[in-house]
């Protein structure tokens, strides 16, 4: 005899779940909360791919002349 610790469960448990929860809550506001979500990791995963970028340097760094460094 298996004992399983956690959240462990069945498709027909996780189906009943499913099916409370959209009742609860309705399918109108289920769908936004999953674009929202899908939205909010869309947004992660680009930032992340945006930090890898940022992170290597891309060649030497640009010398000021004297006069650009007066005008800043």
């Amino acid at each position: 005899m298996e004992k399983t610790m956690g959240l462990a469960m069945s498709v027909p448990q996780l189906l009943i779940i499913l099916v409370i929860v959209a009742l609860i809550f309705g399918t109108k506001r289920l769908k936004e909360v999953g674009g929202d979500l899908g939205s909010a990791i869309k947004s992660f995963r680009k930032s992340m791919n945006a930090g890898d970028s940022d992170a290597e340097p891309t060649g030497e760094p640009k010398q000021l002349t004297r006069e650009e460094q007066e005008k800043q």
